[in-house]
């Protein structure tokens, strides 16, 4: 088994239709590698890994993780 590099899970709940959630490489090269998009209610749970050094987030949605709540705006 792969070891993660934080196993924290970070939880981003849509707020409205069409919340974008944007996963970025590591590396010499940041990249996008996997987005998805949410409708309102609709419940994301992701994690930093070896692949994933951040994540971008488009829109309105509360976003839960180990150090607080925050609230992202359009």
């Amino acid at each position: 088994m792969k070891e993660t590099i934080n196993p924290d899970f970070v939880v981003i709940k849509a707020k409205e239709d069409g919340v974008n959630v944007i996963g970025l490489t590591r590396g010499t090269d940041t990249r996008f590698h996997h987005s998805e998009k949410l409708d309102a209610g609709e419940v994301l749970l992701a994690q930093f890994t070896e692949h994933t050094s951040a994540i971008k987030i488009r829109g309105n949605a509360q976003i839960y993780t180990p150090y607080g709540e925050i609230h992202s705006e359009k």
